[in-house]
């Protein structure tokens, strides 16, 4: 039951955002639709295939803050095929982090301040959504925040699913679909051929990589070792880098390390003996394939309804990592300002010789912090 629900919170909080982030670099509703049915079967397999293997609850799930930063991007030249190549190059580029230490070692080296200041700094403009909808669409988004705040009240763990479930009887009340899109409601894998360019690579894949080893995979292996359990990265890191190439190639996005549901899976919910708890992510891995066959519904309901309600909804479920890793950036008293300059920076939404703010802010607040650290701070 616990795998169930991690699955069903995960899926149901966050789909909209990534149906809302394919569609923002260029997807259709039918590739948005198979990136979706893609990277379920991607996490959903393994989720299955890894936790029966090694007897551990790990968890995966695809990389809510790459959605939310490719929300933020913009369609770069050569469409979506350079998109996709992009994706295979930041699937790539994790499979080198699970060959090569150094690279891990690098990665694992960035401050946790910088990290989440990066995050934060990405996430603000989508969590603004909520308020704009509210002054643009008052009809339409107020109940949704409020349904999202009784949620919050009474039963805190299902507050963005609630909100989702009010969205969905909104739409279906005030959007019009056409009766083909359920004819052909049944999922379908759609290949798109990968257009690999520098602009995508830089705009894209590199602060993908960044954000997906720092916000998802490093935090995913403090959950598991939080919770008791000691796994080695390098595999997990090659599975998932393997996985997100292939499901790249039907427009899905990257795949990694789970954070916020691994808790329930690798924690106490899932069963008061550790040894017992592997079969949490299996359930959740069954449940992501059956979630997987609504995605072609579900994309195009995305695509016919309001962007700015979509990505309203998005941002309410993006609040609590917003709040954490805020704090997460401004705890340590001696790293806060070059924290502020990257939150600052990422969050400008800068493009300078074609490289994207994320990178920008990051390679801003590392500078600063070599800047104020002895021997240079006097």
């Amino acid at each position: 039951m616990a795998g169930v629900l991690a699955a069903i919170v995960g899926y149901a909080s966050t789909f909209t955002l990534m149906l809302a982030a394919l569609a923002a670099v260029g997807a259709t509703a039918g590739e948005a639709g198979s990136g979706l049915f893609a990277v379920c079967l991607g996490i959903g397999l393994l989720n299955l295939v890894v936790a029966w293997r090694a007897s551990v609850p790990i968890s995966f799930a695809w990389s809510t803050p790459g959605g939310a930063f490719l929300l933020t991007v913009g369609e770069p030249a050569g469409g979506f095929p350079a998109v996709v190549g992009a994706f295979i190059v930041c699937g790539g580029l994790i499979v080198l982090t699970g060959i090569l230490k150094p690279l891990a070692r690098a990665v694992a080296a960035i401050p946790a301040p910088l990290a989440n200041a990066m995050l934060a700094g990405m996430l603000l403009t989508l969590c603004l959504a909520p308020i704009k909808a509210v002054g643009e669409l008052p009809a339409l988004a107020v109940p949704v925040l409020f349904a999202w705040m009784l949620g919050l009240r009474f039963a805190r763990r299902y507050a963005v699913p609630i909100a989702v479930v009010v969205t969905g009887a909104i739409l279906v009340a005030t959007t019009h679909l056409p009766s083909a899109t359920f004819d052909g409601a049944w999922p379908q894998l759609r290949f798109v051929v990968p257009a690999f360019t520098w602009d995508a690579t830089v705009r894209i894949a590199l602060p993908l990589y960044i954000v997906t080893m720092a916000s998802q995979n490093l935090p995913g292996l403090a959950v598991m070792r939080a919770n008791g359990f000691s796994v080695s990265p390098p595999p997990l890191f090659l599975m998932t880098g393997l996985v997100s190439v292939i499901t790249g190639l039907f427009g899905g996005m990257t795949s990694n390390l789970a954070a916020i549901t691994a808790a329930i899976c690798a924690g106490p919910e899932a069963h008061p003996l550790p040894g017992r708890r592997w079969p949490a992510p299996m359930a959740a891995g069954a449940t992501y394939l059956v979630l997987g066959l609504a995605a072609s519904v579900a994309a195009a309901f995305i695509a016919a309804s309001p962007p700015l309600l979509i990505q309203a909804v998005a941002g309410l479920a993006l609040f609590s990592s917003l709040a954490s890793s805020l704090a997460g950036s401004l705890e340590d008293e001696q790293v806060r300002l070059p924290a502020i300059l990257t939150f600052v920076a990422t969050a400008s939404g800068i493009t300078i010789i074609g490289v994207g703010a994320p990178f920008w802010g990051l390679l801003g607040g590392i500078l600063l912090l070599l800047l104020l650290r002895p021997p240079f701070r006097q």
